[in-house]
Order: structure tokens, then sequence, then C-alpha cells
């Protein structure tokens, strides 16, 4: 297999459309480098899954990623799959770099004002070992009160397709939102109240107008898309193989993949990526 060129592509993966949040900061930070997304859909939600599942798929499409497309780096813009398998990616593909996202449970501690922090996540996230030595290592002073989201990664990927030209979010988001926040606790300023909320799934961002609606202005919201972004920035460079960015002409090229319904995924590139349907197409579940 040929090594990996600076004009090579970096994947980004995740279990749905989620990920396209992370791409989005990705293309942001990185405007001349060309992407492959694969949303793997079809075997979505991970975080209701077994560690075994998700291990297998991710391999699997780091596999097909590497083969096919000969990519230079690897985003794991999943919360569920970093935690359940960023370690065998790193064994299996030892050349290959593995960005992977995690909750942003340090910055959120050294931010908050009250020391109580909401964590919003799939139940695969919250339930893991890694996220529980993430949250005892910043802890100190700091009180975390994780929920488990369950139901809300599959209502936002509904409502991408059901409803592709409103930013507004279906009836079943929004109440699945009031019932985790209020399940965390109150939020505000004053002594007690949780001031800062994590969004531990990168699906989450997409929701964020709804949350603050929930939660009113004062609450600090934090996702990890924009340190993803900056962080493979810095391993290219390490690499020496970030994009010639005088290449106009084979720059910037973004390619998505699904394992699902392929309207979908056109539907959530057009709306959050401002790209064409013809950009998007299907793999095998």
């Amino acid at each position: 297999m040929s090594q990996p060129m600076p004009a090579s592509p970096i994947g980004v993966f995740d279990s749905g459309v989620g990920g396209l949040s992370v791409l989005l900061e990705l293309r942001r930070e990185l405007p001349h480098e060309n992407f492959i997304y694969v949303a793997d859909t079809g075997n979505a939600p991970y975080g209701e899954r077994g560690d075994d599942f998700v291990q297998q798929r991710t391999l699997a499409i780091a596999r097909y990623l590497q083969d096919a497309h000969h990519i230079k780096a690897l985003v794991v813009a999943c919360n569920t799959a970093t935690t359940a398998a960023v370690s065998e990616l790193r064994s299996a593909f030892p050349d290959l770099p593995v960005i992977g996202v995690e909750p942003a449970l340090k910055p959120a501690a050294a931010s908050s004002q009250t020391h109580r922090v909401g964590v919003m996540a799939t139940r695969g996230t919250v339930q893991s070992a890694r996220f529980e030595q993430l949250r005892l290592a910043f802890s100190d002073g700091t009180e975390f009160r994780p929920q488990a989201c369950d139901g809300l990664v599959r209502a936002i990927e509904r409502g991408v397709e059901e409803d592709p030209a409103h930013a507004t979010a279906p009836a079943e988001i929004r109440a699945l939102c009031a019932r985790y926040t209020a399940a965390m606790g109150s939020f505000g300023q004053r002594t007690g109240d949780i001031d800062t909320l994590v969004l531990g799934c990168t699906h989450y961002v997409f929701i964020k107008d709804e949350l603050r609606e929930l939660l009113g202005p004062d609450v600090h919201i934090i996702d990890t898309g924009a340190p993803v972004a900056r962080q493979t920035r810095r391993i290219l460079v390490q690499r020496d193989t970030l994009a010639d960015e005088s290449d106009a002409a084979h720059a910037g090229q973004v390619r998505l993949y699904t394992t699902g319904r392929l309207t979908a995924l056109q539907a959530a590139g057009q709306r959050w990526l401002q790209l064409a349907p013809e950009q998007c197409a299907t793999l095998p579940a």
C-alpha cells in the first residue's frame, strides 16, 4: 500500500450524522484538506450497543478508509467509538494517526464558577471506564453530573430527514432535552446550580439552540469540535503531511458516505455543510 501524501484525504467517522459537527470545524481549521466522511447510520446508535460491536464496526470502517481512500489521518468523531475502540484502532493501525473525541471535562472544570458541571452523553460513553477515568482526573473541586440521553441520537437522526428545511427540532427532541436537563438538576449562576454543560456526543451540537432555549443565556455550553480540529492540524504539521495550499485544483474536496438512508445524509450535508447531494453516496452496512 502506498504511503499517504499531503494530498491524501483525512478520514472522519461517526455512527451517524453527528460527526458532521466535527467535520464542520475541521473544514474551518483546514480548508485546503480533502475529507472522506463515513456515517455508519445503518448500525446506529452506537451508544446503546455493546463495546464489542462498536469495536468491530470501528475497525471495519477504518480498514475501508485506509484501503479504499489511502487516508493520512483518521478522526473518530464519535465519543462512544472513541471510548470503546480508540486503543484497538491505534494497535491495529500503528502508522495511522488517530484523533479521538472525548467529553470536554477539563475545560468545563476550569471554567465553571459554581463547580457544578452537567454532561450529556450516550449511555455507552457515560458507563465507560474511559469516561470514569476522565471524570476522576478533573473532579477535584468540581462535581460532574453525567446524564445518559437514551433515544436522543435517534431523534436527531430522524429529525434531519423529516424536517430538512428548518432549524426547529421536532417535538420529540425538545421533550428529550427537557427531560434530561431536568434530571441533572437546576441550571444557572446561583450556588449549587449547574453553570456549565458538556455536550459529550457530537450529535448534540446540532441541538445547541434547543438546549440554549431551555437553559438560558448564562449557562456555558461546551463541545469538542474546534479543539479536535486544532489537534488534527498539529498532528499533520508534525508529520509534514499538511495539504499544499497552492494546489487549489485538488484541495478542499469532501465526500460523504452512509450505511443508512442516503436521503438523510444528503439532507444533513446540505443543511449543515452546504454540500450538494451529489457529494453523498452509500456503503454496504
